[in-house]
């Protein structure tokens, strides 16, 4: 029960964001994914200090040496992220494309023209830096988003989730277009899954 109720508030929050990132403009998101690029090099020490956690984590559940490296942050790590952050900017934005058309016989302009989603829900495991890839991905996107990572990166999805948070609200978005289920038990996935 404490899943539900902890997924719902999440699920609430992401709904209740939607409205305000659909009608963000692609100068309003670009500026704030320039922001969260900009904040996620700025706090890379904060970023390593909490990966190192997950390493010491991850070396004391015998994780092996692969694993390990999937899940390690280095400098070089962190700016690539910053650097896929500038490659989204650069592209179009999605919202509002028209992919296609046609029109009546009684001159009814039909128009297929690209919105939202909403809010997205995205479970992944091990590689802190799809946080941020798929925290990226859904805000260019005009979405909300619920990421549930799994817990061997715990610490360090914490960190990047509250570093992209207080970004985006200083750019002027809400924070709640990002959240993290800090919850990582099997009851959170599928309190995640079965959510309306």
């Amino acid at each position: 029960v404490i899943h539900m109720n902890y997924a719902q508030t999440l699920g609430e929050k992401a709904k209740a964001a939607a409205p305000k990132m659909a009608a963000a403009s692609p100068k309003l998101k670009n500026n704030a994914l320039a922001a969260v690029a900009q904040a996620l090099l700025s706090k890379k020490e904060e970023i390593k200090a909490a990966n190192a956690l997950d390493l010491t984590a991850a070396k004391e559940n015998n994780m092996s040496a692969a694993m390990q490296d999937r899940l390690r942050l280095t400098d070089a790590r962190i700016e690539d992220m910053a650097k896929a952050i500038d490659q989204l900017i650069a592209m179009d934005d999605p919202v509002g494309t028209v992919t296609g058309g046609s029109v009546r016989p009684n001159g009814l302009r039909i128009m297929k023209t690209r919105v939202p989603l909403g809010s997205i829900g995205i479970i992944f495991e091990s590689r802190p830096n799809v946080t941020v890839d798929a925290a990226t991905l859904c805000l260019k996107a005009g979405n909300t988003v619920l990421l549930r990572g799994g817990k061997e990166a715990i610490n360090s999805n914490k960190a990047m989730t509250a570093i992209m948070r207080s970004a985006v609200a200083k750019a002027g978005l809400p924070e709640d277009c990002i959240q993290l289920v800090e919850d990582t038990s099997r009851d959170s996935a599928v309190a995640l899954m079965k959510m309306n």
